[in-house]
């Protein structure tokens, strides 16, 4: 995957920067910690403008926002509750939960948004309760589109600072991501686990 990657930034630019962040949101075995610090690496040797790179990673990674998006606009809170009546253990929320849930953020819908898409294994996965929510686009797009931005140029300022030594990126925010889905593993187990007792609190709720 490496190779390809290199290559795709080698032969299409910034075409190719948009369409591999686009795929990375879509996919996630495709690394955003390689994409955009080689396009940084490029960049510090003047053959991409680093500006455009943010710009056009900032671009791909939206549009895959965008998808699951509207994904959890599709899926909505009435589909949601259905589902949650039939599987809510392995959802691991109850139909009541699910109003609960929306109301929270609906109020905080916009900061956990930004800060989610700066949070690694975090950053596709917030797009969908935003959906679900029904979170207004346009908030939805000015919140991903700032928090995209600064985690893109974070990372191609690192690549171009690093130059030939960019790799160094993905070898530093490995470990954070792999942490985070460790989190989000354990998060669901114990979710799982508790279901019954969560459950049988809400009707005295």
């Amino acid at each position: 995957m490496f190779d390809w990657i290199v290559k795709t930034v080698e032969q299409t630019g910034y075409v190719g920067i948009a369409l591999l962040m686009l795929a990375e949101n879509l996919f996630p075995p495709v690394p955003s910690e390689l994409i955009l610090p080689l396009a940084g690496f490029s960049a510090a040797r003047g053959e991409l403008n680093i500006v455009l790179v943010v710009v056009s990673g900032t671009a791909g990674a939206v549009l895959g926002a965008l998808f699951w998006y509207a994904i959890g606009r599709w899926v909505g809170c009435r589909r949601l509750k259905q589902w949650a009546a039939r599987h809510g253990r392995w959802l691991t929320i109850a139909p009541e939960e699910v109003d609960e849930a929306t109301d929270r953020f609906r109020r905080h819908g916009g900061r956990s948004v930004l800060v989610g898409r700066m949070i690694p294994a975090v950053r596709t996965l917030i797009s969908i309760p935003a959906g679900v929510s029904e979170m207004r686009l346009l908030p939805f797009l000015l919140y991903t589109t700032i928090g995209t931005a600064g985690w893109s140029s974070l990372l191609a300022a690192a690549g171009y600072l690093l130059e030939d030594q960019y790799q160094l990126v993905a070898g530093y925010l490995n470990p954070v991501s792999t942490a985070v889905v460790a989190g989000i593993a354990v998060w669901y187990v114990w979710r799982v686990s508790t279901f019954g007792r969560r459950a049988a609190k809400q009707p005295a709720e």
